[in-house]
């Protein structure tokens, strides 16, 4: 049986569970919260829409007891309400430490010992969070990181080019914020390298990379949250860790080589992070690497 746990439903816990629901990607779901009528109210909500549905899932509200034997927890905790536009992800580490040190120990003392996918903002230095009050090994505790900037670049590409995103082969590496950059070394469409293509398209590769690196912000200036395509990353992630898939994805995973979570490929399967590899960079991009992980460390003793 299939069991997932979400905590934190609000915009985005709370589309995770809608997407897994209507794609009858779990047999059991549990919802978590601390705003008991909010989770009770979509709780009745999700289960009022059961005889719609296709495929059957059984869903209720509950408790970091209820997530002992889950295959997978998603954390999508947050304080997105402390972002101001234009802002920066660390503002919420405040805010969100205590939060996610108790979910944390909560899920170490119930024996949790699944996968846990972390969402919660900032995404690189919260993911270093849960392993340590979790104790989980390494593997089993991954962020979201840079899977879904890197499909927005894909879609910034995409419509430059006039293709399909998903003929855009490449990847955003480090930080999930401002020092993330574009590893154009990586990047090919439709079987051609990117520097082949920015003559013949006049592409602009600074302009390509800062629209995909302030694309949430776009969406979270129009309506002050973010949720539809984090919550798809979230879960197609997820059913790469239900499905043993031992599929290349970019994810927040620990690098030993900056002893901290940061986001570069790593195959993903039922045990988390199951191979890493080295990714062949230009000297250049691997400056940028280490720049991005310095900028998390730095930012990290700024905000705490």
């Amino acid at each position: 049986m299939r069991k997932i746990g979400i905590v934190g439903i609000g915009h985005v816990g709370a589309t995770v569970a809608h997407i897994i629901i209507a794609q009858g990607l779990a047999d059991e779901l549990i919802l978590v919260d601390k705003n008991t009528a909010k989770l009770a109210a979509d709780e009745l909500d999700f289960r009022d829409a059961a005889s719609l549905l296709r495929n059957h899932v059984t869903v209720y509200a509950g408790t970091a007891n209820d997530l002992a034997d889950a295959d997978l927890v998603i954390s999508a905790l947050g304080h997105i309400d402390l972002i101001k536009p234009g802002g920066d992800r660390f503002t919420e580490l405040k805010a969100n430490t205590p939060e996610v040190q108790q979910v944390g120990n909560d899920l170490k003392k119930v024996g949790f010992n699944g996968v846990l996918i972390v969402i919660s903002n900032p995404v690189d230095v919260i993911t270093g969070m849960y392993q340590k009050f979790t104790g989980l090994p390494t593997n089993q505790v991954f962020g979201t990181g840079t899977y879904l900037d890197t499909a927005r670049l894909k879609r910034v590409l995409g419509e430059a080019l006039d293709v399909d995103p998903r003929s855009v082969k490449g990847y955003m590496l480090g930080e999930h914020g401002d020092s993330q950059f574009a590893a154009w070394s990586t990047v090919q469409i439709l079987g051609q390298d990117i520097q082949t293509l920015v003559s013949r398209y006049n592409l602009d590769l600074d302009k390509i990379a800062n629209d995909a690196r302030v694309g949430g912000f776009t969406v979270f200036n129009g309506k002050k949250y973010t949720n539809f395509a984090i919550a798809h990353a979230a879960v197609s992630l997820a059913q790469l860790v239900l499905s043993d898939a031992r599929s290349e994805a970019i994810v927040s995973h620990y690098d030993d080589k900056f002893k901290s979570y940061i986001s570069t490929p790593a195959i993903i399967g039922r045990d988390g992070v199951v191979q890493t590899f080295n990714l062949p960079l230009t000297s250049d991009e691997e400056t940028a690497l280490q720049h991005s992980a310095d900028a998390i460390s730095e930012k990290t003793i700024n905000y705490l």
